[in-house]
């Protein structure tokens, strides 16, 4: 089993929420206590959030549990 790494700027991270059933994020920004996400893909066809929309995410929620984030991957290069 791998360790989730922390959160670093460029890394996608996916909802565990059911609610959010495939959103996923790439972290653009981080402080002490938050990082600021960018939508990397909308979670549902017919959601209204756009991909590109940023807002901010406490660190202790980047973690895989229910209602936390599992780490994906590194960004693509642009």
């Amino acid at each position: 089993m791998t360790e989730t790494p922390q959160p670093a700027v460029d890394q996608i991270w996916q909802d565990n929420d059911p609610r959010s059933y495939g959103r996923k994020v790439r972290i653009v920004e981080l402080n002490d206590t938050h990082a600021t996400v960018e939508l990397h893909q909308p979670r549902h066809p017919v959601s209204s959030a756009k991909p590109g929309r940023r807002t901010r995410i406490r660190l202790d929620r980047f973690k895989p549990t229910s209602t936390g984030y599992r780490f994906i991957g590194d960004a693509p290069a642009a």
